[in-house]
């Protein structure tokens, strides 16, 4: 249906305006836009401590689809507590004469992500092929639940299969609590993907058994350069890492969220953290030393000393064991050769491309491990086989080629989706952050990922869109939330909605209500498109 003309049915059929929303009756003018949003003739429906929950199974249940089921229900309630403060019970099938919301599988749904939330008189009832469209209705719901929610239909599913956004922790450090908030934050926005960047230059931060040095040292920097690169040095230790229990335990908080992560372990280049603890991976030998400046480095792995290739299948091993996705980032990007040039090993190899011989062994590894490669686009130059994904971030146009040499390609373009850099061309106020150009709300939300000046069977390789946060200047989990928010918001729509019901005005204004649900968390989020809101009080000099 189209967005504009809902809106002005929604106005006089629900009584509810853009501007009139409250908890007392719903407005379904939800982040992400649904596909669909139908009016409905007929009562309302009003929640009140009355209403349950119930969860409803069917012959063809397995185990697994009724203990997701109770779980989404455990959400729901968790939810109605949180926006309007009732305690309503769950029940398991279905009660009769209760208002009940009501949570069911629909066989006849075929989108796996998709869901269809109704509402008349007698109750609520969110149906999907699977949980997971299940959870997507439940994420609607809680986003303009009410006591009292006007009747209607709502359609959705999900534009792309991969919603993605990513979190740098090598560069600084940032808690397993506060990890868990960033995945809350994706769950909130219906993304379903969560790239953690877990070793780089300056800091290797995920445990692995065979090779302790690395969290043991490598996940250490005895100081770290003050700015963009300057000559100034604060000298003060700094590190962090993740055992392997917690990353269980953050992957578990996760999959009950339909997020699956996908980890990155960054090779053969930005890999400083791994040589200073084993320099003999190295081609010069070293002594190497933890990173404490930015940017790209010449030492990288010993493509051609084979304990190199050793080290990185055995350290993929423990990360297999530890992440259940089909798919392993394995970084790829901004490696230098001159490392390779000068190295008698490497030069032995006889080969057209070091890092693509280096790509092709992790390749064979992953595949036979039942997973699959994803990494940056400059491996398309570097050899790789169109088994591999490729995320493209120097722009589209590695992307549209990838697509069309029948790579998987997930769009994230440093123009568009490095939320890193400034949100704003007036940067006096802002953190310490960096960028080339601004990249502010509307900017994301006018991305278009796959453009129809590109081939159709193109388009059908490109799986989706990640927003990236590198943490060079990113210092704690306040800076975090403040560059993720509201972009994270505008590019959820990219993601999910349809282009066409694209209209960044009406954007705005959904926006603007959606910040209850920050605030609701405490989160800090840009203020630019409110500069009302914008203390007054600052200094000036």
């Amino acid at each position: 249906m189209n967005i504009k003309r809902f809106l002005s049915v929604a106005v006089l059929t629900l009584g509810v305006g853009l501007h009139a929303w409250s908890q007392k009756t719903a407005g379904y003018q939800v982040i992400p836009m649904p596909q669909s949003i139908v009016a409905q003739k007929g009562d309302p429906f009003v929640l009140n401590d009355q209403t349950v929950i119930v969860y409803v199974s069917n012959k063809q249940a397995t185990v697994e689809v009724d203990k997701a089921m109770k779980r989404n229900a455990a959400f729901v309630q968790q939810y109605v507590q949180e926006e309007l403060g009732l305690g309503l019970d769950i029940q398991y099938n279905k009660v009769k004469k209760l208002p009940a919301i009501q949570l069911a599988i629909n066989p006849k749904l075929t989108a796996a992500e998709g869901y269809r939330l109704t509402v008349d008189a007698k109750g609520i009832t969110i149906e999907g092929a699977t949980p997971q469209g299940v959870f997507y209705g439940i994420q609607t719901l809680r986003k303009c639940v009410a006591e009292t929610m006007p009747a209607v239909v709502i359609s959705d599913q999900p534009r792309f299969a991969y919603r993605s956004m990513m979190l740098d922790c090598a560069r600084h450090f940032f808690s397993v609590d506060e990890v868990k908030a960033y995945i809350d934050m994706l769950a909130l926005h219906n993304m379903n993907r969560f790239h953690w960047h877990l070793t780089d230059d300056q800091g290797w931060r995920i445990e692995i058994k065979r090779y302790p040095r690395l969290t043991e040292f490598g996940s250490k920097r005895t100081g770290t350069v003050i700015g963009n690169n300057s000559d100034i040095d604060d000298h003060i230790p700094y590190g962090g890492f993740y055992t392997q229990e917690q990353i269980r335990e953050v992957v578990a908080y996760a999959q009950e969220r339909y997020i699956t992560i996908i980890p990155e372990i960054d090779m053969p280049g930005h890999t400083l953290a791994a040589l200073a603890c084993y320099p003999e991976l190295g081609c010069t030998g070293g002594p190497y030393e933890v990173g404490h400046r930015w940017g790209v480095g010449y030492d990288v792995l010993c493509v051609g000393n084979p304990k190199s290739l050793e080290f990185a299948k055995n350290v993929l091993t423990e990360v297999l064991d530890l992440f259940p996705s089909e798919t392993i980032h394995i970084g790829g990007d901004e490696t230098p050769t001159k490392r390779w040039d000068d190295c008698p090993k490497c030069k032995a190899l006889g080969v057209k491309s070091v890092q693509g011989y280096f790509t092709s062994q992790l390749e064979q590894f992953l595949a036979e491990h039942g997973r699959k490669a994803l990494g940056w686009d400059e491996m398309l130059e570097r050899g790789v086989s169109t088994t591999t994904a490729i995320m493209s971030w120097r722009g589209t146009k590695p992307g549209f080629m990838a697509a069309q040499a029948g790579h998987d390609v997930v769009m994230s373009p440093l123009t568009h989706c490095y939320f890193d850099y400034y949100q704003t061309k007036n940067t006096n106020y802002e953190p310490s952050v960096t960028g080339m150009w601004p990249i502010d709300v509307e900017k994301v939300y006018s991305f278009e990922p796959a453009p129809d000046s590109i081939p159709a069977a193109a388009r059908e390789h490109i799986i989706g869109v990640q927003g990236n946060l590198w943490a060079e200047h990113v210092i704690n989990f306040d800076v975090v939330q403040y560059q993720v928010l509201p972009r994270m918001s505008a590019l959820a729509e990219v993601q999910w909605s349809a282009p066409e019901q694209k209209d960044f005005e009406l954007f705005k204004e959904r926006v603007t209500r959606f910040t209850t649900f920050y605030d609701r968390h405490g989160w800090k989020y840009a203020l630019h498109l409110w500069p009302e809101r914008i203390p007054q009080d600052r200094w000036h000099f």
